[in-house]
């Protein structure tokens, strides 16, 4: 099987079962992507009315257990607590992708991680160097280097696009190893100051955790309250947070037992996706997002060195990394790019990939705390990432009726029998495509 995936084309016709796991993900995450623009706007919008000191208040009051040290302000929580849900689902996505999707043999792995990797390491680059030629702080060297693929989808939702499943799978794989890395990097470089006991306690948690799944226990009364346990002791232990909410995802067990509809981690991903995009994105973004968009601070962001390295690092660095990293691997690999597309799409997506909001706005806050260049920096991220919706509209309309003959030709279903008949058709042509189907199918 793996031999067959590696010989067909790039960016080619996906796998049945694969397309409509893609298709359930990508639908919650437009609609949360929606209302995450939405929150992005009212906290402009409110930042920079007459009430922008009510906004600072709601934001900075305080509540909470002091003696558990969790006596946080709202913003604090929307960070630390609700961003947990988005990173147990993004825990979630990479155990799929690693079990059954892209990532889960060397050769289909090879493109797409190349791809995310050049698309964080030159951003990075382009940052530092933009940083150290005005002597300015390196600390921010990481918040270019995510994409933020809810943002993305809600792009292509207001610009009515009609992209194939497989350029969407392609922007989600690119999505999840980016949030890997952020992961790995808020772990290793946004520690301080560990509490060995309490992060001793959140491991055995985890263990308990893993324990609890390879024994088959069911019940949401088990693994709630331990999962709330784990988050605070991580939080206490010094290690941001999120860290447990993407741990607890990948323990999550992905594969179905005989006489199960769906397996624990499909399941969890049904309950709390909708939260994490709904709710959970939207309230970060709510109190995080709220910047002032004054002269000053908009001269700022194109004069100060930090805030420069950013837009410059998210609008070039991520067009020019995953496009240059997607190229490159597929002559490496000798992928043959989808005859009905061109390499102007994969263009179009790395420009996409540009827009870097949940997860630079967090970054950004770790890099710079309470600080005015923190403001800028986020006040760049989102100019950053208007800049590259923009210029994405620009390419990928472009190129929208192509997207829609593909997209209908995929879809449709004449016989109205639930399946595509573009999979029959291949069904009919290939003996083995049945096969391979429901092996993947049984994974």
């Amino acid at each position: 099987m793996a031999g067959t995936r590696a010989r067909s084309p790039f960016l080619g016709l996906l796998p049945l079962p694969e397309r409509q796991a893609v298709t359930r993900a990508l639908r919650t995450e437009t609609v949360g992507g929606l209302v995450l623009l939405a929150a992005a706007v009212v906290a402009l919008v409110w930042a920079n009315s007459p009430w922008s000191a009510a906004y600072t208040s709601v934001r900075d009051f305080h509540f909470g257990i002091p003696a558990l040290g969790l006596d946080l302000s709202v913003g604090h929580w929307t960070a630390d607590g609700l961003l947990a849900a988005f990173f147990l689902v993004a825990g979630i996505e990479l155990k799929r992708e690693l079990v059954v999707g892209e990532l889960r043999t060397p050769a289909t792995a090879a493109l797409p991680v190349i791809a995310a990797l050049c698309g964080m390491a030159v951003p990075a680059a382009l940052y530092l160097a933009t940083v150290s030629a005005s002597d300015g702080s390196r600390a921010g060297w990481a918040v270019p280097m995510a994409t933020d693929v809810a943002f993305a989808l809600a792009v292509l939702a207001v610009l009515s696009t009609h992209l194939p499943a497989a350029l969407r799978a392609f922007l989600l794989t690119l999505a999840v190893v980016d949030d890997l890395g952020a992961i790995l990097i808020i772990a290793v470089f946004f520690t301080s100051g560990l509490n060995l006991w309490a992060l001793a306690g959140a491991f055995a948690g985890l263990a308990l955790f893993y324990a609890l799944q390879r024994a088959r226990v069911r019940g949401w009364w088990w693994y709630v309250p331990l999962g709330v346990t784990i988050w605070a002791l991580m939080y206490n232990g010094g290690v941001h947070a999120t860290v447990a909410g993407v741990s607890m995802g990948l323990i999550l067990r992905t594969t179905r037992d005989q006489g199960e509809t769906a397996s624990p981690a499909a399941r969890v991903a049904h309950l709390v996706h909708p939260l994490s995009a709904g709710i959970a994105v939207p309230m970060f973004a709510l109190f995080a997002a709220g910047v002032s968009v004054s002269g000053p601070t908009l001269a700022a962001v194109f004069t100060s060195p930090e805030p420069l390295g950013v837009v410059i690092g998210l609008v070039v660095g991520k067009t020019l990394g995953i496009f240059a990293g997607t190229y490159l691997a597929a002559r490496f690999t000798r992928a043959r790019l989808n005859p009905d597309l061109a390499w102007a799409d994969v263009l179009g997506l790395s420009v996409l990939a540009g827009i870097g909001f949940t997860v630079a706005l967090l970054i950004g806050e770790l890099a710079f705390p309470a600080s005015e260049t923190g403001e800028h920096v986020k006040a760049a991220v989102l100019i950053a990432s208007v800049i590259a919706a923009v210029l994405a509209a620009l390419l990928l309309r472009r190129r929208n009726t192509v997207y829609r003959r593909l997209w209908e030709a995929e879809s449709l279903d004449a016989d109205a029998d639930g399946i595509p008949d573009v999979y029959q058709r291949a069904a009919a042509s290939s003996p083995d495509h049945h096969t391979e189907e429901r092996s993947h199918d049984a994974r």
